[in-house]
């Protein structure tokens, strides 16, 4: 399907400004008590709920966006999101959309906004928006408490597993050679943290809150994080189309909204702890 853009601030006003036009016409040659009673028109109109964004997540990347027992998609990410769309006065409605093709659903239309730990970068830029950053993050290491592993480089030799078209694969193309047969792509980080567990790989390379959430929650003794400084800092946005500036600026506004009332900061504490 294709979904149209939320209508601007502009269109708005005369759309508006066509409705108060109109009933006023309707209402000439009336009695002075139909026309007192169509001046409201206009008021209503304003009032009318804004159309339904529909929002793109991968469901398997806990804590940032995931399936609870229930099935119901939860995480930082859409907590976040929906608070930001509430102090943009916007209706948000969460689609569990696989990472390969999730793209192209924003692009296509069959999307209005994306969020699923999307990092900001100049490649991505070129063929989509992003909102204003929302999560810092950095790569992440996790291995076998026993492994010797203690810095990125370590890895070169080793067996290294990634989710496909992340900055993590990206990172392990850069180190060992992109179509190198030790670095092994999976379809999600889980997928890959699973193989880790069955010993098929030495070490999974992803996003620091999910690695650090699967050895705190998951790995028992038997797993740990390593960082590295070689790793580059990044950041999360919101992916949207590039024409749809409008809906950017909202979304900025309201961000900015729970970044000063604290709602941002009680959502950070919820799912990583205090700052």
């Amino acid at each position: 399907m294709t979904l149209l853009f939320p209508a601007t601030r502009r269109t708005w006003l005369h759309a508006t400004t066509a409705l108060a036009l109109a009933t006023l016409l309707g209402a000439c040659g009336q009695r002075e008590a139909a026309t007192t009673a169509a001046a409201p028109a206009p008021a209503s109109a304003a009032s009318a709920p804004e159309r339904e964004l529909v929002v793109g997540t991968d469901a398997v990347y806990a804590p940032f966006e995931y399936q609870d027992e229930k099935g119901q998609i939860v995480g930082f990410d859409i907590d976040v999101l929906r608070a930001t769309a509430e102090a943009a006065g916007l209706r948000v409605r969460f689609v569990n959309t696989p990472w390969e093709g999730m793209f192209n659903t924003l692009l296509q239309g069959d999307r209005d906004v994306l969020v699923s730990a999307i990092t900001i970068t100049d490649e991505r830029r070129q063929t989509m928006a992003f909102s204003a950053p929302y999560f810092d993050a950095v790569q992440l290491i996790a291995v076998p408490s026993a492994s010797k592993v203690a810095h990125f480089a370590d890895l070169k030799t080793l067996r290294v597993g990634v989710q496909t078209g992340t900055t993590g694969d990206e990172a392990a193309s850069q180190l060992m050679g992109k179509t190198n047969a030790r670095l092994r792509r999976f379809e999600s980080t889980p997928l890959a943290l699973k193989e880790l567990e069955s010993g098929g790989l030495d070490a999974v390379v992803a996003d620091n809150g999910v690695i650090a959430h699967y050895v705190a929650n998951n790995g028992g003794t038997r797993f740990r994080a390593v960082s590295d400084p070689a790793f580059v800092p990044e950041q999360y946005g919101f992916a949207l189309r590039p024409a749809d500036s409008a809906l950017r600026e909202r979304l900025d506004a309201g961000l900015r909204a729970i970044r000063a009332d604290g709602r941002y900061d009680a959502i950070h504490t919820r799912w990583f702890g205090p700052k």
